[in-house]
C-alpha cells in the first residue's frame, strides 16, 4: 500500500517511524538504517525520509557531522534512487549550510543517471531560492563547463530564485546568450519567461536583458514573455495585453 493509500492517522505514524528510525541510524552511524527508506519505489516515503534528514540535521548540531558522513556512503550507492534521495536530503541541508554539501553537487551533477541529475537541479532550486549567495556563487562556476548538459541544468537549476529576485540571477543568464548549444538557448530563453510573470519582475527582466548583444535571443525571448503571461494567466501580475504594452515602452535594437 503506497503512502497516499494510506489514512492521515496512518500516514502520521509512519511518518513518526520513519523520523525515529532514520534518527537512530543516525545515532548509531548505521547507513544501512537509512539505505531501505532512500530505496523506496514509493515517491513520498523517499520525501519523507530526505526532509527527515534536514530537520535531524537543523536541529542536532551533535549529530551533523555522523549525517554527512552516512550520506557520503549513500550517495556512492550503486541504486539510483538511493544516490537521488541522498541528493535531495543534502539539498534540505543545503537551504542553510551550502558548503557542507557542496561535494555532493560537484559529483552528482555528473551522475549517469538522469534522476540524480534531475535532483541536483532540484536540490539547487530550493536552496537558490533560500541560501543564494553560496549557491549561486557555485552555479556560476559550471556557466561555461564544456559539457552543454551542465550549462542547460544550471541554467534550470538557478530559475525559482529569479522568480522572487530576477535580479540575482540575470547577471549569470547574460553569460549563456551566445551559447552554441541550442538546448541550452532554449531553456535560457525559458528561464527568462518564468522569471518575467510574478509582481515586480518583468520590469526588472526587460530592463536587463534589452542591454544584452544577442538581438535575436532578445526577440525570442520578448516572444516567451509574451506568451508566459497568457499560459499562466491565472498567476501573472500583468494579463498578456498589459505585459505586451510594458514591454513596447522599451527599445531594443
Amino acid at each position: 500500500m503506497s503512502f497516499y493509500e494510506l489514512g492521515k492517522e496512518q500516514r502520521n505514524t509512519l511518518v513518526e517511524k520513519i523520523n525515529r528510525e532514520i534518527t537512530d541510524s543516525i545515532r548509531h552511524g548505521k547507513h544501512n538504517g537509512l539505505a531501505p527508506f532512500f530505496a523506496d519505489e514509493d515517491t513520498y516515503i523517499r520525501k519523507t525520509a530526505y526532509l527527515a534528514i534536514g530537520r535531524i540535521y537543523s536541529a542536532n548540531t551533535k549529530l551533523q557531522e555522523k549525517t554527512i558522513v552516512l550520506l557520503d556512503i549513500l550517495a556512492d550507492d550503486t541504486e539510483p534512487k538511493v544516490r537521488q534521495t541522498a541528493i535531495n536530503a543534502a539539498g534540505e541541508i543545503g537551504k542553510e549550510d551550502f558548503n557542507v554539501v557542496k561535494h555532493f553537487f560537484d559529483k552528482g551533477l555528473f551522475d549517469h543517471h538522469h534522476s540524480v541529475r534531475n535532483a541536483v537541479i532540484g536540490s539547487v532550486k530550493k536552496m537558490g531560492e533560500k541560501n543564494p549567495v553560496p549557491v549561486l556563487d557555485w552555479a556560476r562556476t559550471y556557466l561555461h563547463h564544456t559539457d552543454k548538459e551542465i550549462r542547460r541544468e544550471i541554467c534550470h537549476g538557478i530559475e525559482l530564485r529569479g522568480r522572487t529576485h530576477p535580479e540575482d540571477i540575470l547577471p549569470l543568464l547574460r553569460e549563456l546568450q551566445f551559447d552554441k548549444t541550442r538546448r541550452v538557448r532554449d531553456t535560457l530563453v525559458h528561464v527568462i519567461g518564468q522569471i518575467s510573470y510574478k509582481k515586480g519582475c518583468l520590469e526588472k527582466v526587460m530592463q536587463d536583458i534589452i542591454s544584452w548583444e544577442n538581438t535575436e535571443l532578445i526577440t525570442n525571448a520578448i516572444d516567451e514573455i509574451i506568451d508566459v503571461h497568457d499560459r499562466y494567466r491565472n498567476f501573472s501580475f500583468y494579463t498578456q495585453d498589459e505585459a505586451r504594452k510594458h514591454i513596447e515602452q522599451y527599445k531594443y535594437r
